[in-house]
């Protein structure tokens, strides 16, 4: 049986993959606070910010596309790891982010830097 967090880990990787900002924005909720791990600095919050930065990144990176290499799921914690390409630059990189889920969205987002 999935759990919350795993639900929404795989649909937002869904939407991002396939571009589709509106899908992706659901999945978090109006607060959503985006962090570095393990300092916990703050890199934005709030969904406009969220909005603007992946509506920006979609439009500028037509074929990005990030490869789930695994998952962990605990509780209401979800973990990926995950290969990124198609950027316009032509960089690959392995990507790890930790969403954390209350209630039906993500609100808390760390990447592993």
């Amino acid at each position: 049986m999935n759990t919350k967090a795993e639900e929404l880990a795989q649909k937002q990787l869904d939407a991002y993959n396939a571009q589709n900002l509106e899908a992706f924005l659901e999945c978090y909720s109006d607060d959503v606070t985006v962090m570095e791990f393990p300092s916990n600095a703050v890199m934005y919050q709030g969904i406009e910010e969220m909005k603007e930065r992946y509506g920006k990144m979609f439009r500028e990176n037509p074929d990005n596309h990030a490869e789930l290499l695994s998952r962990i799921i605990k509780e209401n914690v979800a973990i990926d790891h995950e290969h990124v390409t198609g950027r316009a630059n032509g960089r690959e990189s392995f990507a790890v982010a930790m969403y954390e889920i209350q209630g039906d969205k993500i609100n808390k987002v760390w990447f592993v830097v």
